[in-house]
């Protein structure tokens, strides 16, 4: 028997373009959470360096603070929720989606196939930096706001108000019934994405997604230099739009992130360079890149 739908475990779809915020976002919101939540990650390339407490047919799971779990898809995405839903049983599921996916499949998949949850909302990040320097929104950018709940205008601190302005406009053209917010760093009251979404949305089924965006990885457990890294970050090709992940230099590691030609470094333990390159037809570049960071190992 179906159950009511007010019973149903709530799920939270937060999506957005590559390098949006979406991580900032589930940190904050499981620092500021009074809710037991199940953060299902299914991250486009990601590096796995967490061990996990539980792994399941379909799942791999890590406790979190306060009843949590980190969650990471290592099946069918229907059969890991139903896993969550029986081992974990939390009062809300969020689903943090790959920067190049489409919510539509996603969303119709939940509804149809999972009679045990039910949407809550779908929260679409939006780079107000990145968006201001590359307006051109591809197919998929358009699709993930033009499905949003809610919609967060991040990096704010990093535009003016113009260009703040200019993005919220191409935002309610495409989707007029969003709610609107600004953030920096996803920082924004979690309740204020909990019990948003109206009951008369529904979600019609798309034809096949088809991925704009080619993925490869590095590795290495050697040092490198910090100098040369830079000058090979600085020289990056204009298709690698996102590189993600760790590098560790002389002195200490740090965790690296590249959106649209900006970068920044934060202290981490990295004991090794683990990085992923993203971006629109890079595969060609791949060999003449990982070549280039051989070279900024210290000799």
């Amino acid at each position: 028997m179906q159950q009511e739908k007010s019973q149903r475990t709530p799920v939270t779809i937060i999506t957005g373009y590559l390098g949006s915020g979406k991580t900032s976002l589930l940190q904050h919101i499981l620092t500021h959470t009074d809710k037991k939540l199940a953060v299902l990650m299914n991250e486009f390339g990601e590096i796995n360096i967490d061990g996990k407490i539980i792994k399941g047919k379909n799942v791999e799971m890590k406790e979190l603070a306060g009843g949590c779990v980190c969650c990471s898809m290592t099946g069918e995405f229907e059969l890991a929720v139903k896993e969550i839903l029986e081992k974990v049983k939390p009062e809300w599921i969020i689903v943090e989606t790959t920067g190049v996916a489409e919510p539509t499949a996603l969303a119709f998949d939940i509804e149809e196939g999972l009679p045990e949850v039910r949407i809550d909302a779908i929260v679409t990040m939006v780079d107000c930096d990145a968006l201001s320097r590359f307006p051109q929104l591809g197919h998929t950018g358009r699709e993930q706001i033009e499905m949003a709940d809610i919609v967060l205008l991040n990096k704010i601190d990093l535009v003016d108000y113009e260009q703040v302005a200019a993005a919220e406009a191409q935002v309610r053209k495409l989707n007029p019934r969003t709610i609107i917010a600004k953030s920096i760093k996803g920082r924004v009251p979690p309740g204020f994405l909990f019990g948003t979404r109206k009951e008369d949305v529904k979600v019609e089924k798309h034809g096949t997604h088809q991925i704009e965006t080619e993925v490869f990885t590095y590795e290495s457990d050697s040092i490198f230099d910090r100098e040369k890294f830079q000058v090979f970050v600085g020289h990056l090709p204009e298709a690698v739009y996102r590189v993600k992940g760790f590098v560790r230099f002389e002195d200490a590691g740090f965790l690296f992130n590249l959106v649209a030609g900006r970068s920044d470094f934060d202290p981490s333990d990295a004991e090794k360079t683990e990085l992923v390159f993203i971006g629109k037809d890079i595969l060609k570049l791949e060999k003449e890149i990982k070549e280039r960071l051989d070279m900024c190992k210290v000799k």
